[in-house]
């Protein structure tokens, strides 16, 4: 049964396997395996003594039937009886060993590879996570890699096995009688022929349900989120909902049926094929028996060789096929792995000098970079990944933050506050001019220091479905409670978590969602506080809030400022009034700067933005 699987996965993936592999590849992946030289020579060992035991049986079962056949002396027989079950236990020992070994060697890459990529990924630019499907990423570190693990375990195993089978077995059975082993090789074509044709056909049925299921897990991976269900119950339409689930899933029962139906006529068609050659076997073997040109122990021999020599050829007919589906997942990780990080960590980074931070754009100019300089069509889903891009979108933006200074950043939607503070820790780096902290171009520091140094809070500050604990001791994995009841303190927080049945301990949610969205926006200022950076980036912490939730967070805010540098992005001026420095920024150059008072006595665009926002609201104002 085991044999009959591996022959038809092998005939399906004939009909799906990639025609060719980049230059390389196998160079790459010896040495990729190179760590695991030693496990695969003794997996390689084993797998040649289980080949040779698998061949050596059959002759000893022949053997057994002419000592019965030759006389009344049972001491032959209960020898060969002795020695085929000693080969049985052996082999029963050397396939468990073989397997111990399969799995340490196919377990050790995946671990290998998964590392790779997890590291290769953590020090991608935040763009490439912009455009690339988060399932396909997950797709590369579970199916890909699983998919590369099968060329050193069942592919590698798998070619040397049959090809040990498949020589001995031939050599013997020649040697036995070159007649029958001719006869029995008459029928391999009418098996081989029709297995391949199945096998494309069962191809093209998996890749439409592989379709299928990966519409269906998308489908309930946006319904089933919190966002998603809280969509579709405002605006979905159930019924629809369920009827498009449906028909997917209805598919893919058909082709499971169909499938089913499929491999039952593989297994069929493949027994039928060998008891036929079984059959001319026994026919012809008898004959030559009866005209005393074959001992009768040498028909058996050869009947039981066959089942040794039909999976072999089989499989061997296909053995490309195997191969290259195996290593297109070595390539497909080589893929993700081949994309060169944007920002690179410096080799000799400079240190920051003790005390407060000063903050200084000087003439940045910033365009974002096209996507095909840091994306892959296979992670977008796309055909051919846009070469479109590296429009300046920064004009010679310059001012300075003195330490402990707070500087605000206002202006209209796109008009490129958020770019601004998004070269600060360097999510990307500016085209021409520097951002610098305290006179040190942020691309000389290492990125430890970037994290020591700068904290950020965005509008929807995201929270993992953990802990509070555990989401607050991100920033600061050593804190102790008292550090943590600390920053709840500070973040105006601590009460509520008090008042929880669990307190630090109670789960959060995905993304939060089990909080209201000032309690979320003050847990990610409490995270800031608690990993106490000496220069703060608030973008828009307040949008999005009621004016309740709003007075909580700037409460929070207030203390999450004090003695620091601040970089405060915001729609609404009553949050940057206090600012030490104001920016109007419109279409990525500073059009405006001075304190809140000056620049409305200049009745510029700072005072149109204050007069049209507050204008309806003059107590606020």
């Amino acid at each position: 049964m085991d044999n009959t699987w591996a022959l038809l996965g092998s005939a399906m993936r004939a009909a799906d396997a990639p025609r060719a592999l980049t230059r390389g590849t196998m160079r790459r992946v010896a040495r990729f395996a190179r760590p695991h030289w030693r496990s695969l020579l003794i997996f390689l060992a084993l797998t040649v003594i289980s080949a040779v035991l698998a061949v050596t049986t059959p002759v000893l079962a022949g053997k057994v039937v002419d000592a019965i056949v030759r006389g009344h002396d049972l001491t032959p027989v209960l020898v060969l009886a002795a020695v085929i079950a000693g080969l049985a236990v052996a082999d029963a020992g050397f396939g468990l060993a073989e397997r111990w070994q399969s799995a340490r060697i196919g377990e050790g890459i995946i671990l290998d590879l998964r590392v790779a990529v997890f590291d290769h990924m953590q020090r991608m630019p935040i763009a490439f996570f912009t455009r690339a499907r988060t399932g396909a990423l997950v797709s590369r570190l579970n199916n890909d890699v699983i998919g590369a693990q099968r060329t050193f375990t069942a592919t590698l195993s798998g070619l040397v096995t049959n090809v040990i089978q498949l020589a001995l077995s031939l050599v013997v059975m020649v040697s036995l009688s070159w007649q029958v082993t001719v006869v029995a090789l008459v029928l391999l074509p009418v098996f081989v022929l029709p297995a391949r044709r199945l096998g494309r056909r069962m191809a093209g049925l998996q890749r439409e349900a592989a379709q299928l299921n990966a519409g269906m897990t998308t489908q309930m991976t946006e319904r089933f989120s919190a966002p998603g269900a809280t969509l579709v119950k405002l605006f979905g339409r159930p019924r629809e909902e369920v009827a498009e689930f449906g028909v997917r899933a209805g598919r893919v029962r058909d082709i499971g049926v169909r499938t089913a139906m499929l491999t039952r006529w593989f297994m069929t068609s493949l027994t039928l094929v060998s008891a036929l050659a079984q059959a001319l076997v026994y026919g012809l073997g008898g004959y030559l028996a009866l005209t005393g040109r074959l001992a009768p122990g040498t028909v058996v021999a050869l009947a039981l060789l066959l089942t040794r020599l039909y999976t072999p050829l089989t499989a061997l007919a296909n053995v490309r096929v195997d191969v290259m589906t195996a290593l297109v997942s070595f390539e497909r990780v080589f893929e993700v792995l081949d994309l060169e990080p944007m920002i690179k960590e410096p080799a000799a980074p400079k240190r920051l000098a003790s005390g407060g931070v000063v903050v200084e754009f000087d003439d940045v100019r910033f365009g974002y970079p096209a996507p095909d300089r840091f994306s892959l069509a296979s992670l977008e889903d796309v055909a051919t990944v846009d070469s479109r891009g590296g429009d300046e979108v920064l004009h010679g933006v310059s001012f300075r933050a003195e330490a402990g200074q707070t500087v605000a950043l206002v202006g209209p939607s796109g008009a490129g506050k958020s770019t601004i503070a998004s070269l600060l820790p360097r999510l990307y780096d500016v085209d021409s001019g520097a951002v610098r902290l305290s006179g040190v171009d942020v691309k000389d520091l290492s990125f430890a220091t970037l994290r020591e140094t700068v904290g950020v809070v965005t509008q929807d500050g995201h929270l993992f479905h953990d802990t509070i604990r555990a989401n607050l001791a991100y920033a600061r994995p050593g804190a102790t409670d008292a550090d943590l009841w600390a920053a709840l303190e500070q973040a105006r927080l601590a009460e509520l978590v008090r008042s929880l049945p669990d307190g630090l301990d109670t789960t959060v949610g995905e993304r939060g969602y089990r909080l209201s969205g000032g309690e979320r926006q003050r847990l990610t200022i409490a995270r800031l506080l608690l990993a106490e950076p000496k220069v703060v980036v608030l973008d828009e912490a307040t949008a999005h809030l009621d004016s309740e939730s709003e007075a909580a967070v700037g409460e929070a805010l207030t203390g999450a400022l004090d003695g620091r540098t601040a970089l405060v992005i915001a729609h609404r001026l009553s949050t940057v009034r206090q600012a030490d420095l104001i920016l109007v920024v419109e279409n990525g150059t500073v059009v405006e700067r001075g304190t809140h008072e000056d620049l409305l006595a200049r009745e510029g665009r700072y005072a149109d933005l204050y007069h049209t926002q507050f204008s309806e609201e003059p107590t606020a104002a």
